[in-house]
């Protein structure tokens, strides 16, 4: 049962877990309507999430890869999020 996605050994079990998340998937349908968004831009159109959750989801994104952040050296400091190809 190694190819099933219900074996625990399946490597689709790591996407799943990573979508699965009412944030993780509200965040990546808001980057797919947008070619980038700013930290402010998802806070204030997400309704319901935290400082701290969008905060974790973002980082979790972008650790397994799944979106891009770009830091623009100003003050006040810029940052950019994106969906990787």
């Amino acid at each position: 049962m190694q190819g099933s996605t219900l074996s625990a050994h399946c490597p689709s079990r790591h996407a799943l877990e990573l979508i699965a998340d009412k944030w993780v998937t509200l965040v990546i349908v808001m980057l797919a309507q947008n070619e980038m968004c700013r930290y402010n831009e998802m806070l204030r159109s997400i309704e319901g999430i935290s400082k701290k959750m969008l905060t974790q989801t973002l980082r979790a994104l972008e650790s397994n890869g799944l979106i891009t952040r770009k830091v623009y050296a100003i003050v006040p400091p810029m940052v950019e999020y994106r969906l990787t190809p």
